[in-house]
């Protein structure tokens, strides 16, 4: 396994962690597969998605692979009036990271975070280690915490 700057960043926090590595297809970058691949719960596997708002600029979420991000929930959470997700070809000059490896940890610039609500109802949650194929698996509350991020709710309503 390629040590990413997320783990490197992790670790100079003093941030436990464990990593796993699953096979990625270009066919197929969705953070479901990722969770099929490795055998985990869909609902403690999360995705990190970038959008922008009409107030506050750039915006990250970070919501369960199988939700749909409510972009109403985070307008109100963000002090927005209205979100939209980047445009895909934004993301690496933005964040850094490629579709598919796209972290909540260490990109270009600090971006106002939030973590969806359910996460907490877990001991530990992965997401992205910056790299296509690479997770981080961590506390929910200390991710939070070394990215200033608020747990609130970010998905749609079934």
């Amino acid at each position: 396994m390629t040590k990413t700057n997320v783990m490197r960043l992790l670790e100079a926090a003093g941030i436990e962690f464990d990593t796993a590595e699953y096979e990625w297809s270009e066919d197929d970058l969705s953070g479901t597969h990722a969770a099929d691949v490795m055998g985990m719960d869909h609902d403690s596997m999360f995705k990190t998605l970038v959008l922008t708002g009409d107030k506050t600029g750039h915006i990250v979420c970070c919501i369960p692979v199988d939700e749909e991000l409510d972009l109403k929930k985070v307008a109100k959470a963000s002090g927005n009036k209205k979100t939209e997700m980047i445009h895909v070809k934004e993301l690496l000059p933005l964040t850094g990271y490629m579709r598919g490896g796209c972290s909540p940890v260490g990109m270009k610039k600090k971006f106002p975070t939030y973590i969806d609500e359910t996460a907490v109802l877990f001991d530990r949650i992965a997401v992205s280690a910056g790299m296509r194929g690479e997770q981080v698996i961590l506390n929910p509350e200390k991710l939070a915490d070394f990215l200033e991020a608020e747990f609130c709710a970010l998905t749609r309503e079934e």
